[in-house]
């Protein structure tokens, strides 16, 4: 088996892949990374998606979907194409079919590329375990072929491409009862209908994986490379895409992760950005993600054995000896850049989740509060509250802990207690034996490292494997441009897919200049008031999404279609306005069943649309109320919480 799921492990390389004509557009093949998006409107409102269609164009989609769910809209595909055409717009369409075979063929006449979801299209998904022998599995293979070869030869002889976008919370009652809800499930949902398109001689096939966790969307995306690599010698070009990221600053921390760990390792073709807000808000962000790659050269990289010791398809925290609070199997740890603040206050601890009431002479610590703060050549002149810890320079007296250079921390005599050892790895630095002999034979030494860039930090982290040195390790990182935006897409890229390896006992951020927010179409998309804040916002954001620190409630949001039976922007809003303070819950917010048992499947809780006006209300994949008007169904939500154990008053957090 391929341990090298990438073109290179330590420095940036694209992975070649077949190259797909989609319309006037080619995809794979070293082309440009391509950016897409999805409409919002009613498929049936010729005049709105013509519209919206028309902006996402504008603001720089390449593609733009539209959902066709059933024949008439399928049919309707006609119109919008020839409107668009008729303006002057020559943008690829995609038409995005989940249970209708039919509507497919329909689409794939008229349309550049369809997409199809291999767990829905002919597959059931019904919750259902059943017991299949290989004769039962194999005759189930032969009705899949039987009915999804119509579409790839109507796709053949028009010249339409397509997508095989597979979706981790809809594989199929099949593949759930062989594979489980597991990465390889979603590989091997693909491959049947990747191998039913290649024994056709049909190859303008463009795949997916998508989850709405980042760490079971990178674990199938290298999965799914290995296969075709072991089965085809060679690979189709790959869309990517955190399905159901949310809005804000989690939607773009979870998308910035996932996206960003495959960009980086040089895997994807073209990508989505799916945020819970109006569609040409998308782009700009797929533009910042995209504008990283190709990345210049790699300052410290050196060449890793093809034999890891770390497996890349499934997480495993790296095995560490703690030190203090950091390590061992303790949460990852978030340390406050506070070392620009030139008079340290109790106030100042505010942003970082510490609040001093002077009063009562106590504090009151949030959930994202800061696990130790960074000062420089400060000592707070204040008393600490008991949680938090202080870390300075070394040569700064009075204080327990120190953060060190690497040169001092190799000519220090004797090192007593905890200290922090910080490591930029430069073009210059060189991981020698006797460096990490030294960190080896110092077990109280923390490791606080930062690159330019992921690949880096990860190749020096394995190297720190393979000689045997279990030191904990800080991941420090700072951000890139200047808006927030840029600042979340590094940041997020740059830990969270080291945090997805399995490599970080605890997040360090810092940046050096302010941050400018940005308007698109006259509205500040992610607006920004407190640099501290948002450091510390986002490394917790970061932690939550990689599922190695839970500190707050997580919404599972899509990003609304055609297909949506209300409001989701407002209503998303709304929810977690009431909920944001259940940490650890998470709660999934469909705007229709399309979207909803399956898509939501690893939530706690779920809220539906099933009909005009009307909401489907889930705990688990389970449902609980359906036809609730949605007037009331947040209050309705809220008393299933309640029912289940899982509401806290908000007074009492």
């Amino acid at each position: 088996m391929l341990e090298q799921y990438c073109a290179s492990l330590a420095g940036y390389k694209r992975l070649p892949t077949r190259e797909v004509k989609i319309g006037n557009l080619s995809i794979g093949n070293g082309n440009p990374i391509r950016i897409q998006t999805m409409t919002t409107t009613d498929t049936m409102d010729v005049a709105a998606t013509v519209a919206q269609t028309i902006r996402c164009i504008e603001a720089g989609a390449e593609l733009v979907r539209i959902t066709a769910p059933s024949k008439k809209e399928a049919e309707q595909l006609q119109l919008i194409k020839d409107e668009l055409r008729a303006r002057g717009y020559d943008t690829p369409l995609v038409a995005d079919i989940h249970f209708t075979p039919n509507a497919a063929e329909i689409a794939a006449r008229i349309v550049e590329k369809v997409r199809v979801n291999p767990g829905n299209y002919i597959d059931k998904k019904k919750f259902d375990f059943i017991e299949y022998t290989d004769a039962e599995y194999a005759a189930e293979v032969d009705r899949i072929r039987e009915r999804f070869t119509p579409l790839v030869r109507i796709c053949r002889e028009h010249g339409t491409a397509m997508r095989i976008g597979t979706n981790h919370g809809s594989l199929s009652d099949r593949i759930m009862s062989r594979y489980g809800d597991t990465p390889i499930g979603m590989v091997e949902s693909a491959m049947e209908f990747l191998r039913i398109a290649r024994s056709e001689d049909y190859h303008q096939i463009v795949l997916s994986m998508k989850s709405s966790n980042p760490q079971v969307m990178v674990q199938a995306y290298r999965l799914l490379v290995r296969q075709m690599m072991e089965e085809f010698g060679e690979c189709y070009p790959l869309h990517l895409g955190v399905t159901e990221a949310g809005d804000g600053e989690d939607g773009r921390i979870k998308s910035a992760i996932g996206i960003g760990t495959l960009l980086e390792d040089g895997i994807g073709d073209t990508i989505r950005v799916s945020l819970t807000e109006d569609p040409e808000f998308e782009i700009p962000v797929c533009k910042d993600i995209v504008a990283r790659y190709p990345m210049g050269a790699v300052g410290y990289a050196p060449q890793l054995p093809a034999a890891l010791p770390y497996s890349p398809f499934e997480y495993k925290r790296r095995e560490t000896v703690p030190v203090g609070n950091i390590g061992g199997h303790q949460v990852p740890v978030v340390v406050a850049d506070m070392s620009k603040e030139s008079s340290l206050t109790p106030g100042s601890l505010k942003p970082i989740g510490y609040d001093y009431d002077a009063a009562s002479d106590k504090w009151k610590i949030s959930d994202g509060a800061a696990d130790y703060i960074y000062t420089g050549g400060t000592v707070p002149a204040f008393g600490l509250p008991g949680t938090l810890q202080v870390i300075t320079d070394q040569s700064t007296p009075g204080s327990a802990l120190h953060l060190m250079s690497v040169d001092s921390f190799m000519a220090a005599s004797g090192i007593n207690g905890q200290v922090f050892v910080g490591i930029h790895l430069s073009s210059g630095f060189v991981a020698d034996a006797p460096l990490l002999a030294r960190i080896k034979e110092c077990p109280a030494a923390v490791l606080v490292i930062s690159a330019d860039g992921m690949k880096p930090v990860r190749s020096f982290i394995t190297l720190l494997m393979l000689a045997g040195v279990t030191n904990p390790v800080i991941l420090r990182a700072y951000p890139e441009g200047d808006t927030p935006d840029k600042h979340l897409i590094k940041l997020a890229t740059d830990c969270g897919g080291l945090l997805l390896d399995g490599m970080g006992d605890g997040v360090m951020l810092s940046n050096t200049g302010a941050l400018h927010n940005v308007k698109v179409s006259g509205r500040t998309y992610l607006e920004v008031k407190n640099n501290e804040q948002f450091l510390n916002n986002t490394a917790f954001s970061i932690l939550q999404a990689t599922r190695t620190r839970i500190s707050k409630t997580e919404y599972i949001s899509c990003p609304s279609c055609g297909r949506t039976l209300f409001d989701l922007q407002e209503t998303t809003a709304k929810i977690r306005a009431a909920t944001h303070h259940l940490k650890g819950v998470k709660i999934a917010i469909m705007g229709c069943i399309v979207n909803g048992p399956g898509e939501m499947a690893d939530a706690d809780f779920g809220y539906v649309g099933s009909g005009p006006g009307k909401i489907t209300l889930y705990k688990g994949k389970e449902v609980v109320k359906r036809n609730v008007p949605s007037d009331i169904a947040v209050q309705e939500l809220i008393g299933l919480l309640k029912e289940n154990d899982a509401w806290v008053d908000m007074a009492a957090v």
